[in-house]
């Protein structure tokens, strides 16, 4: 299989829908979060607004996702209780990053849509629902990987992503 950001969306979602670990959740978290910043960045452009951080977030995203094609194994190859809590701290940096990207798409998306006209708002929009929806899957893998791993500051960041995505979410009309 060769990069992610480079197969056709259908191959894509067999892809994912095949019985192999991965492609999985946490891909399919980076891809929605590079989604909604990308319709983020079409609105911010259209808006005559900067589409840096939208287009640096979508990029990071699309990185992130193939980051998480193998980031599991390690959990999946653990020979002992010790080895797999450590794996499941380092394979739950991923989806904690793509919480906190997820929010700030969000967020960025919140700005866009207040500022833009009508035409532009419903893309933006779109951007902050989808990104939202990223923040708290990613957040969900995170809490699942760590219940039991005392790893409490990493989950409490991604819980607050979360929290941020859906608050900026709440507040739009």
């Amino acid at each position: 299989m060769g990069s992610l950001a480079d197969q056709p969306l259908a191959e894509f979602l067999e892809a994912v829908a095949a019985g192999t670990p991965a492609p999985g959740g946490g891909s399919s978290v980076a891809v929605t979060c590079a989604l909604g910043a990308a319709l983020v960045e079409m609105s911010a452009g259209l808006a005559g607004q900067s589409v840096e951080r939208p287009r640096a977030i979508r990029e990071r995203a699309l990185d992130l996702a193939e980051v998480e094609l193998s980031s599991y194994a390690p959990v999946l190859e653990a020979r002992d209780s010790d080895q797999r809590a450590g794996a499941l701290v380092e394979a739950s940096r991923t989806p904690l990053e793509l919480a906190e990207l997820a929010a700030e798409v969000a967020e960025l998306g919140a700005e866009v849509a207040q500022a833009s006209s009508a035409a532009v708002r419903g893309d933006a929009l779109a951007g902050v629902v989808l990104a939202e929806a990223a923040s708290t899957a990613a957040a969900r893998l995170v809490e699942i990987n760590l219940a039991e791993s005392g790893a409490d500051e990493l989950v409490e960041r991604a819980r607050a992503a979360r929290e941020h995505a859906a608050k900026i979410r709440r507040g739009l009309h």
